[in-house]
């Protein structure tokens, strides 16, 4: 059986990628740095019958604790050789105001962290002579954004790590591609809405999106899944958009 992990599995994108995963047959470690949703996610997983197993108050900015995650998925579910990148966190704030500490937290959490699990994991990967990472980045890295430029750089950051990493990978029989989601529903989204940063509504931006409705975390989880498929194969260093048709 296929050991994946699925990092901020616990909530969001990251819980409908852990759920599609698990039911296509994989054993899906959910790490997330909350251990509650973490649980959460897993319970609900092994209630439909599937396997997982939870892995709480892991910071994947901290080498060390992702060092001490993977070898724990190692020992517990076997070598993972599914890999998504999904935690993250998100941040609207002027450019001349960003402070020296809120670019490196972003950057810690979405462009570190990736690199962080992704290095710990691809020697079990080559073993096995298979792997596949999706890094989960954000439209915003194609289009840019104003007020959200620490964000943006870490997310565009890791199109560049994905489109890299493909090459280098490719021949050890590991593929790595990302996708970056285009205005998905989620509970990031909504707070942002409730907090007034989006310019308007989220039912205002699904009607301007030329399908006419916000994303589904499921959308994505569908994507994410084909990828991690044996039939995604010959698909590397791609940036495959799940945005409704925002971003071309």
């Amino acid at each position: 059986m296929t050991s994946a992990i699925v990092t901020g599995g616990g909530s969001g994108i990251g819980r409908a990628i852990a759920h599609r995963l698990a039911e296509d047959g994989m054993l899906v470690t959910v790490l997330d740095l909350n251990a509650e949703a973490a649980e959460r996610v897993t319970a609900e997983i092994t209630e439909k019958g599937h396997r997982a197993a939870a892995l709480g108050g892991v910071d994947v900015s901290d080498r060390a604790q992702v060092n001490a995650a993977v070898r724990h998925v190692r020992d517990t579910a076997g070598p993972a050789t599914v890999l998504v990148n999904n935690a993250g966190i998100t941040g609207f704030k002027r450019f001349l105001n960003i402070s020296d500490d809120e670019w490196d937290r972003i950057l810690a959490i979405n462009l570190s962290g990736p690199f962080y699990l992704t290095q710990a994991v691809v020697p079990d990967m080559v073993a096995a002579g298979w792997g596949r990472v999706v890094n989960i980045s954000s439209s915003s890295a194609q289009s840019g954004q104003q007020f959200m430029t620490h964000y943006v750089a870490s997310k565009a950051g890791l199109i560049g790590l994905t489109k890299s990493l493909a090459l280098e990978l490719g021949p050890a029989g590991i593929t790595v591609n990302t996708i970056p989601p285009g205005f998905v529903d989620t509970p990031m989204l909504r707070d942002s809405e409730e907090h007034g940063l989006l310019g308007g509504t989220v039912d205002q931006h699904a009607d301007r999106t030329p399908v006419r409705r916000a994303g589904r975390p499921d959308d994505i989880a569908a994507a994410c899944a084909f990828l991690c498929s044996e039939e995604a194969g010959y698909i590397t260093g791609q940036v495959i958009g799940v945005n409704g048709g925002r971003n071309t």
